[in-house]
C-alpha cells in the first residue's frame, strides 16, 4: 500500500470527534480515506454522525501534515501498519465493530495465522498465579504448537505470559497503550526486544502518544477482539482484567479464569465470573484445550479419509472443503470469508449445508472442521 493512502489514513484517525466507528463509516461511504479527505464539505456533512463541524475539520487537512511526520517515523523504525480493509488486517478483529481503524506493529509475528489465546491478570500477580501462568503456556505449548499469547506487556501477569512464551518457544504479542517509540513500563524493554524477533509490539497509537491510563483500557479491547479466547490467571473483584473478560464476552469469544480461595482478594474476580457463568473453570491448559474442542481425539486420528462425491457439491463447497481438509484443527468462519473472499452471509450458509450433508463438523468458536 503506497504511503500516499497512509497520510489519509493517519489523519482520519488524528481529527478530533472521529473515533473509530466514524471513520470506517466514511471510508464505507466515500470510498477510500483519500477519498474522504477530497470530498466536498457539503457531501460530508449529510454522512451520518458528522455533520457541518466535523466536515470543516475533514476539509482543513491540518492534520495530513502530522500524519507525514508519522510516515517518516514508520519508515525510519521498519513500523508494519494495517489498515482496516487491507488483507493482512487481523480477521478476528474485522468483526468488531469498535476495533482500530488502524494498527501499527513491529515484529515477525503474523495476527492471523493459527489460534490466539489472550492471557490476563493482576499487576500485582501472586507466585501462585504467575506458577499457574507458566504451567498453562508450558501446556499450550506441547498441546498446540500453532498457538500465539496474546498480553499487555505489563507488570504480574502480563509480562509472566510474555516471558513464559519465549521460554517455551511460543510466539508471543504484546498490545501497548501507546506509541511504538518507548516502552512502558521500562523495566521491561528487555523483554520486548525478544518479542519482536518471534512475535509482535502491536498498537493503534501514533509515536509521542504517552501511557496514560484511559488508553490502556482501550488497549484491552484490541487483546479481546484478536484472540479465540481470553484466559484470566488472576484478578481482584474490579480491574482491566475484567474490562477485557466482559468485551471478550461481548465479541461473543469464549472466556476462562482459573479459581481460587474464596477468601483470596486476588481471586475474587475469576471466582466471580465463574459464579455469573461469564467464563468457564479451567485449571490447566488441558482443561482448556478439551474446552476449546482444539484435540484431535485418538479415534478421529484413526479414522480413514473417506472420498467425498465431488459431483454431488457445487464448486463453492468443493474450494472450501479443500481449504478446510488442509487444517486438521478446523478454521474460523470469518478466517474463511477472508480466504475465500466472500461474504459472511454466503460462507455461513454455505456451511450450514455442508454441515447437514455430514461434510463440516461446527465446533466452539465459529471454527468448523472437515469430517470427510
Amino acid at each position: 500500500m503506497p504511503h500516499a493512502e497512509l497520510k489519509y489514513q493517519i489523519g482520519l484517525i488524528l481529527i478530533k470527534g472521529i473515533g473509530n466507528v466514524l471513520a470506517k463509516n466514511l471510508v464505507a461511504y466515500v470510498g477510500s480515506a483519500e477519498g474522504v479527505f477530497r470530498e466536498r464539505q457539503q457531501v460530508l456533512a449529510k454522512i451520518p454522525g458528522i455533520g457541518e463541524m466535523l466536515s470543516r475539520e475533514i476539509v482543513k487537512q491540518e492534520v495530513l501534515k502530522r500524519a507525514e511526520k508519522e510516515i517518516l517515523f514508520i519508515e525510519k523504525n521498519e513500523i508494519h501498519y494495517s489498515f482496516f480493509t487491507d488483507k493482512d488486517y487481523p480477521f478476528r478483529l474485522k468483526e468488531c465493530l469498535d476495533s482500530p481503524a488502524l494498527l501499527f506493529s513491529k515484529g515477525n509475528g503474523g495476527l492471523n495465522d493459527g489460534k490466539f489465546v489472550g492471557i490476563v491478570g493482576m499487576r500485582n500477580a501472586t507466585e501462585q498465579g504467575k506458577e499457574n501462568c507458566k504451567n498453562l503456556i508450558a501446556d499450550l505449548a506441547a498441546l498446540r504448537p500453532n498457538i500465539t499469547i496474546v498480553s499487555g506487556l505489563a507488570y504480574g501477569v502480563d509480562i509472566c505470559a510474555h516471558k513464559s512464551s519465549l521460554e517455551f518457544g511460543v510466539p508471543t504479542i504484546g498490545v501497548l497503550g501507546h506509541g511504538l517509540d518507548r516502552i512502558y513500563p521500562a523495566v521491561h524493554r528487555s523483554v520486548a526486544s525478544k518479542m519482536v524477533d518471534e512475535g509482535l509490539l502491536l498498537t493503534e497509537y501514533l509515536s509521542g502518544t504517552n501511557p496514560d491510563k484511559p488508553n490502556f483500557v482501550q488497549r484491552n479491547r484490541i487483546i479481546a477482539g484478536l484472540c479465540d479466547a481470553i484466559v484470566v490467571i488472576e484478578s481482584g473483584i474490579k480491574g482491566g482484567s475484567l474490562i477485557t473478560a466482559t468485551v471478550a464476552n461481548d465479541y461473543n469469544r469464549d472466556v476462562f479464569a482459573f479459581p481460587g480461595r474464596v477468601t483470596d482478594e486476588s481471586s475474587a474476580g475469576c471466582n466471580a465470573l465463574i459464579k455469573t457463568n461469564r467464563a468457564a473453570l479451567v485449571e490447566s491448559g488441558k482443561d482448556f484445550m478439551r474446552f476449546m474442542n482444539w484435540e484431535i481425539s485418538q479415534e478421529e486420528s484413526l479414522q480413514p479419509t473417506q472420498t467425498v462425491l465431488f459431483a454431488d457439491m457445487s464448486d463453492e463447497e468443493i474450494d472450501m472443503l479443500s481449504l478446510l481438509r488442509k487444517s486438521p484443527d478446523g478454521v474460523q468462519v470469518n478466517e474463511l470469508a477472508v480466504a475465500l473472499n466472500k461474504p459472511f452471509s454466503k460462507i455461513s450458509s454455505l456451511l450450514l449445508n455442508m454441515e447437514f450433508s455430514g461434510l463440516v463438523k461446527c465446533l466452539p468458536g465459529g471454527i468448523y472442521r472437515a469430517l470427510k
